[in-house]
């Protein structure tokens, strides 16, 4: 089991981590440089089927393959707690659901007419959710982002800060089979997320913020359940040598990922939509 004072190093030079936090400010960067007087180029990172949103999809759909995994393997250990378990398959099947809805079950790849309900409701005319009509707005917008910005300050800050003087805060939390990321990899994250809204000019410029999250989460669902970073529980992958191999390949994956996530948007074709 990790101890508690290894939950207190600097996990910002852990493979996983450290790859994750790359990854965002090299698309930052991309955006950053991409901002000038043609917006074509802009359009395929942030728009419809851009960089980005491939980005998040890949990165829900792994987060979700690796919750699953780690329900299973829970539950094959002695005294796994139900709550806990449910809390894990929960969490993967939510997640699952965020990457199918964010390419919109797949429409526009399998160029699908979304049905008069959503024509009628949905504020891109689009076959999911979280575009459906709500107020003057979308769910989306008026609801989703919102719970997101509170939730996302919870876990990412406010719990974390709060478990470095009061360690029972992170006990409470793990007992439900949940974990709270490091600073290390939060407080980036969450820099990130500022930086991209006071540098790019753009009507999809959030997109970045959310592609932030996905990837963040990505990197830290895997150390804390697979390898250890800053949790108490013990992880998956408990020797020390298979951890560190599993976390260079996660490192390798996740690089591969934005590769595969270019290679989409340039197949299915970004738009200004």
């Amino acid at each position: 089991m990790v101890t508690s004072a290894a939950t207190k190093r600097n996990w910002l030079t852990h493979p996983a981590i450290a790859t994750g936090i790359a990854v965002n400010v090299f698309v930052l960067g991309l955006a950053v440089a991409w901002s000038g007087p043609d917006p074509k180029q802009l359009w395929r990172l942030l728009g419809e089927d851009g960089i980005v949103e491939w980005m998040q999809f890949l990165c829900f759909t792994v987060i979700a393959g690796l919750l699953a995994f780690a329900t299973v393997e829970r539950a094959r250990q002695p005294g796994a707690g139900r709550l806990e378990l449910l809390a894990l398959g929960g969490l993967s099947v939510v997640v699952a659901l965020a990457a199918i809805e964010e390419i919109s079950w797949f429409q526009r790849v399998l160029q699908v007419q979304s049905p008069d309900f959503f024509l009628q409701n949905n504020r891109q005319a689009e076959t999911n959710l979280h575009n459906l009509a709500v107020g003057s707005g979308s769910l989306h917008k008026n609801v989703i982002l919102k719970l997101i910005v509170i939730v996302g300050l919870t876990h990412n800050l406010v719990l974390p800060l709060l478990a470095r003087s009061r360690p029972a805060v992170r006990d409470f939390v793990e007992r439900f089979g949940l974990y709270l990321p490091p600073l290390a990899a939060s407080i980036p994250y969450l820099v990130l997320v500022i930086l991209s809204h006071l540098l790019i000019d753009h009507p999809r410029k959030g997109e970045l913020g959310e592609m932030f999250g996905a990837v963040h989460y990505l990197a830290t669902v895997f150390g804390a359940y697979f390898v250890g970073v800053a949790t108490r529980r013990a992880p998956l992958f408990e020797n020390a040598n298979d951890g560190r191999r599993l976390s260079t390949l996660f490192a390798m994956m996740l690089v591969f990922l934005l590769f595969v996530a270019w290679l989409l948007s340039a197949g299915v074709g970004a738009t200004g939509a």
